[in-house]
């Protein structure tokens, strides 16, 4: 099976970009599922429940997230009932919602997600390593294909967790960054991997936000007000080929599409 996971989701530029480039990569590239990281689509920091049922009415499988998924509070009672918006599972016992789903493709097939949070230069949660091989045990018997979001800010934690897992799950997809990485491969147990894929949004700024107000803050090391970008909107991710029989991937691109004027 043939699956896109597109890197964080920035703002309204990037759910525009969803919206119009996520129904023409299905036909063009011939994908069967597609999965988003979604922590930043509102404003950039956040997410709400219109704006995730926005993403899944536009073609999204299966909505990924991170360290910022609490930040709008009206999420808490939708991601405790949703299987397709998930948060990273090492969050400690009694988070709202779930850290992964298995959810069927349009063809029947199941797929596996499973999201996680670095611990290197972040908030120090559960061991993203053991929590992995909890989630795994969890839904192997009901997926083949498992699809592992590692939303973490350094590669070396990124690199070893996909070295940790090859062979156990079908890809290891690197967020969180927002700037695409060239080190996709598959790796000897049939493991796709990347560090990060990159940022759905706008790139005339930073990493999403307008280049000036992050400019003002680096200069002055004064409290800045960060507002979206609006500018150079792409969509960012990679596809993998994946065999759904043994679950081991064929091949893994990158990819980057502009959202045209």
């Amino acid at each position: 099976m043939r699956i896109l996971f597109i890197g964080d989701v920035v703002g309204e530029p990037g759910r525009r970009a969803i919206k119009t480039l996520v129904p023409k990569l299905k036909k063009s590239e011939n994908l069967d599922f597609v999965i988003a990281n979604a922590e930043n689509v509102a404003g950039g920091s956040g997410v709400t429940p219109s704006m995730a049922d926005e993403l899944l009415d536009a073609g999204v499988d299966v909505l990924t997230s991170g360290d910022h998924i609490w930040k709008k509070r009206e999420i808490f009672d939708y991601i405790t009932t949703s299987k397709r918006l998930i948060r990273p599972a090492n969050y400690p016992q009694g988070a709202p919602g779930m850290g992964s789903t298995v959810v069927k493709s349009e063809s029947g097939i199941s797929v596996g997600v499973i999201n996680l949070i670095g611990r290197v230069f972040m908030q120090s949660l559960e061991c993203p390593f053991k929590t992995a091989k909890i989630e795994i045990d969890r839904i192997k018997d009901k997926a083949r294909v498992i699809i592992v979001d590692m939303h973490a800010e350094a590669t070396s934690e990124k690199i070893a967790l996909g070295l940790y897992l090859d062979g156990e799950v079908s890809a290891i997809l690197g967020t969180h960054t927002h700037v695409q990485t060239a080190d996709e491969k598959i790796l000897p147990g049939g493991t796709a991997f990347i560090s990060d894929a990159g940022m759905t949004g706008p790139f005339d700024g930073v990493i999403g936000r307008k280049k000036e107000q992050i400019l003002q803050r680096f200069l002055t090391q004064l409290p800045t007000k960060f507002e979206m970008a609006e500018g150079d909107i792409q969509l960012h991710g990679v596809i993998v080929d994946i065999d759904d029989k043994t679950g081991k991937a064929d091949t893994i691109k990158r990819i980057q599409k502009k959202l045209d004027a």
